[in-house]
C-alpha cells in the first residue's frame, strides 16, 4: 500500500481515500477547483500519482468525493446548531440551519460551482434537504407547500444563491470587492443606454469580500432574499 512520509518522523502514513480527498479539499481551498489535478494531489501527498488510483478511480471520482465531503461538513455544522422546537419556531430554525450551511461554503467558495457540475446528488445533501422538510412539517406545512418552498429556496437551501450576472461576463470585476467597480469600466454609451442600472451600480457597494460567494451574493443580499422567502412561506402555511 502506498504511503506518505510524515515530516521529521521517518514514519510512513498509509494513503487512504479520506486522506486523498482531504488533500484535494486543501488544494481547492488554496487555489480553486482548477488546481485539483491528479499530479498536484500526488505532490501534495508526497506519493506517486499511480498510487492514488488505489483509492480514487479518476479525477471525477475525486470531485464527487470532495463535493460529498463539503456536504457532510454542512451536516456536521447544522447538527451543532441549536434548533428551536415547536411549530412557531420553524422559520428561525430554517434560517439558522441555512446560514450555518452558508458558513461552510464561505470556507470553501469553490463548492457551489462544483455542486452544479455533479451528475449525482450526494446523500449528505439529501440528508440536509430532508431535515429542512422536517422543520417545515413541524411548522405545519403540507408536503405540497414544502415542495413549493424547496423550489422557491433553490440553491439558498444550501447556503448560496445563483446570481443574475456572472463575474466573468463583463458586468463586474469578479473580485467581490464591490459592485461599484462595474461602473468604473462601463463605457459612457452603455451608461446612457442603461441609465437605471448605471445609477444603481454607482450607488451600491459590497464592503465585505469574505462574505461573497458570487458577484453580488454577499451576506446582506443572501439574508435579504432568504428572509423574503421565509416570511412569504410563513404567511402561506396558515392558509395551505
Amino acid at each position: 500500500m502506498a504511503s506518505q512520509a510524515q515530516p521529521g518522523s521517518g514514519t510512513r502514513i498509509p494513503l487512504s481515500r479520506e486522506r486523498v480527498l482531504g488533500a484535494a479539499v486543501k488544494l481547492a481551498d488554496e487555489g480553486g477547483i482548477e488546481s485539483v489535478t491528479m499530479r498536484r494531489l500526488a505532490e501534495e501527498l508526497g506519493a506517486e500519482a499511480m498510487s492514488l488510483y488505489y483509492h480514487v478511480a479518476n479525477k471525477d471520482d475525486v470531485l464527487d468525493g470532495i463535493a460529498d465531503a463539503v456536504a457532510r461538513e454542512i451536516n456536521q455544522a447544522v447538527d451543532r446548531t441549536e434548533v428551536p422546537s415547536g411549530a412557531a419556531n420553524w422559520k428561525a430554525a430554517m434560517r439558522r440551519r441555512i446560514l450555518s450551511a452558508r458558513q461552510v461554503l464561505l470556507r470553501h467558495p469553490w463548492a457551489p460551482g462544483l455542486f452544479e457540475t455533479r451528475t449525482t446528488t450526494s446523500p449528505a445533501i439529501i440528508q440536509h434537504i430532508d431535515a429542512l422538510v422536517g422543520l417545515m412539517r413541524d411548522g405545519g406545512f403540507s408536503y405540497d407547500l414544502a415542495h413549493h418552498a424547496l423550489h422557491a429556496l433553490g440553491s439558498r437551501a444550501l447556503g448560496f444563491s445563483q446570481e443574475l450576472f456572472d463575474p466573468g461576463d463583463g458586468t463586474g470585476s469578479g473580485d467581490g470587492t464591490g459592485s461599484g467597480d462595474a461602473t468604473a469600466t462601463m463605457p459612457a454609451d452603455m451608461a446612457r443606454q442603461f441609465p437605471h442600472l448605471a445609477a444603481m451600480l454607482t450607488e451600491i457597494a459590497h464592503d465585505d469580500p469574505a462574505s461573497t460567494l458570487g458577484w453580488c451574493d454577499d451576506q446582506t443580499e443572501f439574508e435579504f432574499g432568504l428572509d423574503l422567502i421565509l416570511n412569504g412561506l410563513d404567511s402561506l402555511r396558515h392558509t395551505s
